[in-house]
């Protein structure tokens, strides 16, 4: 890949640095002014708010990036790894989203407790926030690294400028600031890609040449991917999807349980022609420069824009760092501040609030210490799925399976299956089984025999079934 004219760099950084002062601007002029606005936007978001920050979430830096690296590779089949996030929101959509809302809680730790106990609910707080963190430092990493390749610039400094200014995003606009300010990096993430997909169409000259000359693979369903990594795919997007604490977060701060149900739809439908876009973008980047280093499929197209267009899809991929980084912050701070310290300190608002910041700046802090320290750990990011696809089991059987509703069962079930994953993972999947599989397994079986060496009585059996 060429490097970028100095003049060209420039004014990109230009535009950036705009950009971050217009936003942080937007942050304080939507900023969270209570408790209640902080972690669910007091429930005042519209539908398409809530949508669109739900697939910013899933679709940031590394999505982009990473997708179109898959693609350059493996074919359009790549774009399953969105495609699957899209119909994981539809199924979420019809089977757990009016669950959830109806619970009045905005923490999955919360909706946990309801169904199960306290013991559980902590066991499961412990294990999202250790995912959300690892999540963080992937994002770090992924953000700093494609914004590095770029500009020029070192890693370190590029992760520790994604620090402070989504560390200022979510401190102090909490849901209501971020889910506001998301719209616009959502756009400007929209209009990059499609520049890009402009871009590479305009010099394949169009689609049918690529299919004519390149190998059939590219252009087939499974690629050279195959259905058991796209069936991964699915049940990690399912996972991280049914039992993320943001994810949770961002449906409960919608006005009413019709629109949470239809703002998961819209995220669906939002999520399908990125999907499409960046899979034909890594296709084309092959087809045009089949000896670059796949990591350069997205970005290499940047060297054949003008300044203005160039800026425009650099600011895009900036813009999907803080938003993946903000959202998986903001879910963490709550779940600390929601299931640790007001528990024991009981504090009035303004304490609550004062606290809050504290412990979000905090949150911010420690994934950039990862950076710093093992900037290998990008390796975690389908592992940390893994850990809260465990959660999503539990929560599952909890709402459709209530006989197997045991608080000692669930609790041991997700701490065997935090360290059996985590064992599994660090072991490198023995015998060809990922590691996903096993956070599947673990605590489904662990409900299943708790409950049959010591099954409920009829009057808690009743009791369980009425909850549901």
């Amino acid at each position: 890949m060429n490097v970028l004219s100095s003049s060209v760099i420039t004014f990109i950084l230009i535009v950036i640095i705009l950009y971050i002062l217009f936003t942080t601007w937007l942050t304080m002029r939507f900023r969270s002014k209570s408790n209640s606005e902080f972690n669910n936007a007091a429930k005042s978001l519209p539908a398409i708010v809530v949508g669109i920050l739900l697939m910013s979430e899933f679709i940031g830096t590394k999505s982009t990036v990473g997708t179109a690296e898959s693609a350059f590779t493996h074919g359009l089949s790549a774009s399953w790894s969105i495609v699957t996030v899209a119909i994981a929101f539809f199924i979420f959509s019809f089977f757990l989203v009016g669950k959830f809302y109806r619970t009045g809680q905005y923490t999955i730790s919360g909706i946990i407790d309801q169904k199960f106990g306290k013991s559980t609910k902590l066991v499961v707080s412990v294990i999202m926030i250790a995912a959300l963190l690892l999540v963080n430092l992937g994002n770090y990493l992924s953000g700093s690294a494609a914004i590095a390749s770029i500009l020029g610039l070192p890693l370190m400094t590029c992760a520790i400028i994604t620090a402070v200014v989504s560390t200022f995003y979510f401190t102090f606009g909490g849901m209501k600031g971020v889910a506001w300010v998301t719209i616009l990096h959502s756009i400007v993430k929209y209009a990059g890609i499609l520049i890009t997909l402009g871009v590479a169409l305009y010099l394949t000259k169009g689609f049918e040449p690529m299919k004519q000359t390149m190998p059939d693979h590219f252009f087939t369903w499974d690629g050279t991917i195959g259905w058991g990594t796209i069936g991964a795919w699915f049940i990690g997007n399912m996972g991280a999807i049914f039992a993320t604490q943001f994810i949770i977060q961002a449906i409960t701060s919608s006005k009413s349980e019709r629109e949470a149900k239809k703002s998961t739809l819209y995220a669906a439908l939002l999520c399908l022609p990125l999907a499409v876009a960046i899979g034909v973008i890594g296709v084309a980047a092959h087809y045009l420069y089949p000896d670059i280093d796949p990591i350069y499929a997205f970005p290499v197209f940047l060297q054949h824009m003008n300044p203005i267009l160039s800026a425009i899809v650099a600011t895009s991929l900036v813009a999907s760092i803080f938003v993946g980084v903000s959202t998986v912050a903001l879910a963490t701070t709550t779940l600390i501040i929601d299931d640790f310290y007001v528990p024991k300190m009981n504090p009035t608002p303004e304490q609550r609030m004062k606290i809050t910041r504290y412990v979000a700046v905090l949150v911010g802090i420690v994934p950039l210490v990862g950076v710093a320290l093992a900037p290998e750990l990008l390796s975690l990011s389908f592992f940390t799925r893994a850990l809260r696809t465990s959660i999503a089991v539990v929560a599952a059987m909890g709402f459709y399976l209530p006989y197997f509703n045991s608080n000692r069962g669930a609790t041991i079930g997700l701490a065997a299956s935090g360290v059996t994953t985590t064992v599994w993972y660090l072991l490198d999947n023995p015998f060809g089984i990922d590691n996903m599989y096993i956070a599947i397994i673990i605590p489904f079986l662990v409900l299943v025999i708790d409950r049959l060496i010591s099954p409920p009585a009829k009057k808690d059996q009743s009791l369980k079934g009425e909850l549901s």
